[in-house]
């Protein structure tokens, strides 16, 4: 597991290395006004369904019912044309009506817009030239299942990094285009149809072949729409709460959207590097031993992937909420984004930061079920949890602004998580880190946490005196480095403790 997380987390990383110095260019280059608001707005809208339709709920009913189908030597070329033509149809469908209903999909998603607004006109424009990238993705999402599900990880993981090289690309030459708004947008088209290329070609080199798409329903077909239904109810459900910040977002003052996003930035990176790397390495692995009734090995897939979200999600949290100021500071302050925008990601990476350990496990959880075939008790589940997250959204918004969303969004993925772990763990599903190990990680992170906010400042000075110029970077890694330190030993401390318990 830990070699094809490796794999998974360092291209990952590279890529989030350049999406940090795209958004860089972008907050540079666009800001955090109305016209960033309506590029934002723009992009998240074929995000959404994508997270719907061609990585969330695919994802779960295809890629666990192919591996079974390809280990059990069962067809599982007529599943992947069967089920690539229904995919192609089902996002031409969907293009369609948003190439031609624009306006209309805009009124309903995001209904603190309206003609009347300066921004109109740019944001339905952006939204078609950005909307086909959800067909690349959904392609692209289908060609990285049947890789995945043969352990070739590394063309898929490499993808995004085409996004951000082709936004930066495109920012670059901002003057070629109506705005800097046009020039990423087009960006974000122009790599879909890159990561499409590529994976045709990692596809073709590894021996699979590509099937031309079909709309027949053979029984492996019918058990992926079977367990589609609940998938995409489930992603559509999780979606929901995101389509809720969008939303709220468009009543509170302009910027918020745009704050909302480089939070978010960085809120992603650990969740990119091992929580969706983990989910992505353990669903084909849980679906195969799955399909060969090999219960106590999906078990201990499982409670090992829980263990690496521990370990890492609270010292990363710790540092997201205590340091996060000073991060989007080092990295987005320039050009039009100024220390106002700053101060207000950072409050909502700090609401972000609450919930990252959870949000690192979701993944990993939620495979849990999927690979055993299993999607309607995570819709089930996130139901409650999503019905919390929006109510706190409503009531905390107009109170704390846009860090009220992101505080809502780590309570309602803390709930979540909760009650994925319990109903796994009374299913023996899994058994978990241990009580004794957990403790001593979490009190780790709250002395660490402690002492970050009493000695930043301290430190800081210190730093100046020596380095004026590099004051706050250098300060940065300092406290990093020693947090870092600090949390390695609690770790070796927390699994000689599991280990003591477990034996």
């Amino acid at each position: 597991m830990l070699r094809k997380l490796g794999t998974v987390s360092g291209l990952t990383l590279a890529s989030r290395i350049f999406g940090f110095l795209r958004d860089v260019v972008l907050a540079a280059t666009l800001g955090a006004g109305p016209v960033a608001d309506a590029f934002m707005l723009a992009f998240r809208l074929p995000n959404h369904f994508r997270a719907i339709l061609a990585e969330g709920a695919f994802n779960a009913a295809f890629l666990p019912t192919w591996a079974a189908a390809d280990a059990g030597g069962r067809d599982s070329t007529r599943l992947g044309a069967e089920t690539l033509g229904w995919l192609t149809l089902a996002n031409l469908v969907l293009l369609a009506l948003a190439l031609g209903a624009t306006g209309w999909m805009l009124a309903v998603l995001a209904p603190g817009l309206s003609p009347a607004d300066e921004t109109w006109p740019l944001v339905v424009t952006l939204t078609r030239i950005t909307f086909p990238y959800l067909l690349c993705m959904s392609l692209v999402a289908f060609l990285a299942a049947l890789l995945n599900g043969r352990d070739r990880f590394a063309a898929p993981a490499a993808a995004p990094i085409l996004l951000n090289l082709f936004m930066i690309g495109a920012l670059l030459m901002a003057a070629s285009f109506p705005s800097a708004a046009h020039a990423a947008a087009w960006g974000v088209m122009a790599s879909g149809v890159a990561q499409v290329a590529l994976l045709v070609g990692a596809a073709w080199r590894a021996g699979l072949p590509l099937p031309r798409p079909r709309l027949g329903l053979s029984p492996d077909t019918r058990l992926v729409f079977r367990r589609l239904g609940p998938a995409i109810l489930t992603s559509g459900a999780l979606q929901v709460a995101i389509f809720a910040d969008t939303i709220i977002a468009t009543f509170l003052p302009a910027g918020s959207l745009s704050h909302l996003y480089y939070a978010d930035r960085l809120y992603q990176l650990p969740i990119g590097l091992i929580g969706v790397a983990l989910g992505t390495v353990i669903l084909p692995d849980i679906g195969r031993r799955a399909g060969l009734g090999d219960e106590d090995g999906m078990r201990r897939v499982l409670d090992r992937a829980l263990l690496i979200c521990l370990v890492v999600g609270v010292p990363v949290a710790v540092m997201m909420a205590t340091l996060g100021d000073w991060a989007i500071r080092i990295l987005f302050v320039r050009g039009a984004f100024d220390l106002a925008a700053a101060e207000a990601s950072a409050a909502i990476l700090a609401a972000y930061a609450l919930g990252l350990a959870p949000a690192l496990a979701l993944r990993s959880l939620v495979a849990g079920f999927h690979g055993r075939g299993d999607t309607r008790t995570p819709l089930r589940l996130l139901v409650t949890a999503s019905l919390v997250n929006i109510a706190l959204k409503i009531a905390l918004a107009p109170w704390l602004g846009a860090a009220g969303l992101a505080l809502a969004t780590s309570v309602g993925l803390t709930l979540y998580a909760a009650l994925l772990f319990r109903t796994g763990r009374l299913r023996g599903f899994l058994r978990g880190p241990s009580v004794g190990s957990s403790t001593v990680l979490v009190a780790s992170g709250v002395v660490s946490a402690l002492a970050i906010w009493w000695s930043r400042h301290l430190i800081l000075d210190l730093v100046a005196t020596f380095a004026p110029s590099g004051a706050l970077l250098a300060a940065f890694l300092v406290v990093v480095l020693t947090a870092t330190v600090f949390h390695a030993v609690a770790t070796i401390l927390a699994l000689r403790v599991g280990g003591r318990s477990g034996s």
